[in-house]
């Protein structure tokens, strides 16, 4: 399974929420509302949850392998520090998934 687009949307409200993002696989399957959240050493990304009748949170989707995980926060988080730092390149990414 690869990887093929990743859009990130930066959140100006300050806080350690900051940025939402939506990941394609194999141009075909999509997840959206990923959090990138800073932590205490460094930023790392929140799987899509909901709340449950006892107020808890439960993932709505998530890697079921530590090189899942690691394959798709370092995606995220690449793209949201070319935003950041202004990189030329998540334009065309964002068009692309825009048309799905």
């Amino acid at each position: 399974m690869n990887i093929t687009e990743v859009k990130v949307f930066p959140v100006e409200e300050g806080g350690r929420l900051k940025a939402y993002a939506t990941i394609v696989f194999d141009d075909c399957f999509i997840i959206r509302d990923l959090k990138v959240i800073e932590g205490d050493k460094s930023l790392f990304v929140s799987m899509p949850s909901r709340r449950r009748k006892d107020g808890s949170f439960r993932d709505i989707v998530h890697p079921l392998n530590s090189e899942t995980r690691s394959m798709v926060e370092e995606k995220i988080v690449e793209e949201y520090n070319k935003i950041e730092i202004g990189q030329p390149g998540h334009v065309e990414q964002v068009e692309h998934i825009e048309n799905l």
